[in-house]
């Protein structure tokens, strides 16, 4: 069961980060173009998701490493029986405008990073994850929970964030793609 969450995960988290990879190279008056709706252009959204990941991670690599302290001193074999990461509650997470939220502002993009810098810090955060994964390919994942605010998940455990990084991603990919449509409207 759990292999097959874990590769589950693994195989989306890859999907996801190659299409936000995608996006590094389009070309130069896309990448900083603003919506008519004064929203971020693609760079400062390619740069909130490499801020959000930067602290979500922060948040796994703390619960990977107390679950696997946990994991030296527990049985947890049992627990994931019938362990179910609850997929549709957290695809709703990376479907774009599907419920209302006030971002942090330390996720807030300020458009001051390069672009390559941004890409770079992506690259290491999908490196870190797939790190995170490995060490906790028994099912550890499962034994150290931490809040979600958003969206009223609650407490989530290691395998849930990583997952919800992954959504936060998608959600956001589908808005460079409305902001794309819009420039392509605007150019023809």
């Amino acid at each position: 069961m759990m292999t097959e969450v874990i590769n589950t995960i693994e195989t989306e988290l890859n999907q996801t980060f190659d299409e936000l990879f995608k996006w590094f190279d389009i070309d130069y008056e896309l990448l900083n173009y603003t919506p008519d709706n004064k929203g971020w252009n693609i760079r400062r959204i390619l740069e909130h998701i490499s801020l959000t990941n930067h602290y979500l991670l922060m948040l796994i690599s703390k619960g990977a490493r107390k679950a696997l302290e946990r994991a030296k001193k527990e049985d947890f074999m049992g627990s994931l029986i019938n362990y179910d990461l609850d997929w549709a509650r957290l695809k709703v997470i990376g479907e774009h405008k599907s419920f209302e939220w006030s971002r942090p502002g330390h996720t807030e993009p300020r458009g001051k990073i390069r672009v390559a810098e941004i890409r770079q810090e992506l690259e290491q955060q999908l490196k870190q994850c797939h790190t995170h994964l490995l060490a906790l390919q028994r099912g550890e994942g499962v034994l150290y929970k931490t809040m979600m605010s958003v969206n009223n998940l609650g407490k989530i455990d290691v395998y849930h964030y990583i997952y919800f990084l992954i959504q936060h991603a998608k959600r956001h990919i589908t808005q460079m793609e409305r902001v794309e449509v819009e420039f392509n409207l605007g150019v023809s």
